[in-house]
């Protein structure tokens, strides 16, 4: 039986989170005191002490969100559970992802994670932008509104599952999108409350930042493959897999067709660490009849 481990992206956090894990498991505490050190100031205190809105800046979320789910799985590791045989991560996930397969090293993971935070946050700042999630609709017809819309920014950025795609763009891009799906029948648009277009061409900024930090970075052939958000492919060449996370930023997250590849290629059991459980309730839903455990680990 194949085991793939998954991990969140930006929006799973909490307040509190990580709390327990630093109270009661000695690595933990130690990994936490570590991440103060390499990021410069005590995101320790925010992530255990702060309120979902000093949660909720990119630059501080996105390294909260890959700390919880890496030390998770590091815990869950020291206490004997066995490595995978494939993993993914949704967005920022991917970096948490890379390290449960050996192709990133916590500190270098943490880095890069920092680097990109700032870059989106950079970015954000430049020019605003915003997001909106489309229920209950073909993944083409969400993909024909975007493209009607000739003059302004707006595309599919995240295929999270069947019925469920999330569009990025201009402010104003997103709500002409908005219109036209309403007119194709959509009755459920959610915008989102995020800092901006992650996902579309307004990241291009960020990946430029992001690439030179990339180029930095030691990459170790992966001891599994992952399977990457731009092509939901599998993947362990750690030239290709640098490349595919500059890619990231400007290009959708392609989750639904990601698991299914993963069940395709045997996956029997899914487990998802760090804060949350909104990929548990995505593989269920893309799954469909496919048999199939869905853990969170504790």
């Amino acid at each position: 039986m194949k085991k793939a481990y998954i991990f969140p992206g930006q929006g799973a956090q909490f307040a509190g989170m990580g709390k327990d894990l630093y109270d009661n498991c000695g690595i933990a505490h130690d990994l936490f005191v570590k991440a103060d050190d390499i990021l410069g100031f005590k995101i320790t205190d925010v992530m255990f002490g702060g309120t979902d809105e000093d949660l909720r800046r990119t630059d501080v979320t996105q390294p909260a969100v890959y700390l919880h789910s890496v030390i998770s799985y590091l815990t869950a590791v020291e206490r004997g559970l066995s490595k995978p045989d494939m993993v993914a991560g949704h967005s920022l996930g991917e970096f948490s992802a890379l390290v449960a397969a050996g192709a990133l090293d916590f500190e270098s993971g943490l880095r890069l994670v920092s680097a990109r935070a700032h870059a989106m946050q950079e970015a954000c700042e430049l020019q605003r932008g915003t997001m909106a999630a489309v229920l209950k609709m073909e993944d083409k017809q969400v993909e024909q509104a975007c493209e009607s819309i000739c003059d302004d920014v707006v595309v599919a950025a995240n295929y999270n599952s069947p019925g469920q795609v999330v569009i990025s763009g201009t402010v104003s891009g997103v709500e002409r999108a908005t219109e036209a799906l309403k007119v194709m029948g959509g009755k459920r648009i959610v915008p989102l409350s995020v800092g901006g277009a992650f996902h579309s061409p307004l990241m291009q900024p960020a990946a430029e930042k992001l690439e030179k930090a990339i180029r930095n970075t030691q990459f170790n052939e992966p001891k599994c493959s992952i399977y990457q958000n731009v092509n939901a492919l599998p993947q362990t060449d750690p030239e290709r897999i640098a490349e595919n996370l500059i890619r990231q930023l400007t290009s959708p997250v392609r989750w639904t067709q990601t698991v299914k590849n993963m069940l395709a290629d045997g996956a029997a059991e899914f487990i998802e660490f760090g804060p949350g459980q909104v990929l548990c309730g995505l593989v269920k839903k893309i799954a469909g009849e496919a048999k199939y455990e869905v853990t969170k680990y504790e």
